[in-house]
């Protein structure tokens, strides 16, 4: 970053750790402490060299975690125990830096945790979103592919203003 990169992406392990169908709660916590001083130590290395406010911070999947334990079925996640299915109803995920608004929450799920009730958002409004924080307007943002102009926001996205210092 201190180099001019524009982009960097960060992953976590080989394969996909965090797709657990089994003992997630053992799971999870073991995967969530070895990421918390890593992505700890990024933030505060960017604030202490003034360059947090210019760097947007992205943390999160393309899907949460059902509230209901996955029973064990014959094939994929036979005899596994204590695993949550995929969820794209509803999911965390949290910005800092670069003209996100901090300390502030937007959005929430059901009473059970598994469908977005409260300031639901599609990706085509992160995406919006985080393009204006780049200082794109998403509307005007174009790619060519097969001869054609295509939206990263498809026609859908809007940016989200809250979520915007």
């Amino acid at each position: 970053v201190e180099r001019g990169v524009r982009f960097v992406q960060v992953w976590h392990g080989s394969g996909q750790p965090w797709d657990n169908h089994d003992d997630i709660e053992v799971n999870h916590r073991r995967l969530a402490k070895q990421c918390d001083q890593g992505i700890g130590a990024l933030l505060k290395d960017l604030k202490q060299r003034g360059m947090l406010d210019e760097t947007l911070v992205l943390w999160g999947g393309e899907f949460g975690r059902t509230p209901t334990v996955e029973l064990p079925t014959p094939g994929s996640n036979a005899g596994k125990i204590n695993g949550r299915d995929h969820n794209h109803h509803g999911f965390t995920m949290w910005m800092a830096g670069g003209g996100a608004k901090g300390g502030s929450v937007y959005g929430a799920t059901d009473e059970f945790g598994f469908r977005a009730e409260v300031n639901r958002m599609h990706v085509h409004d992160l995406h919006a979103t985080m393009l204006a924080m780049l200082g794109f307007d998403h509307e005007k943002f174009t790619f060519r592919h097969a001869g054609r102009d295509f939206r990263l926001t498809d026609v859908h996205g809007k940016v989200i203003h809250d979520l915007i210092a």
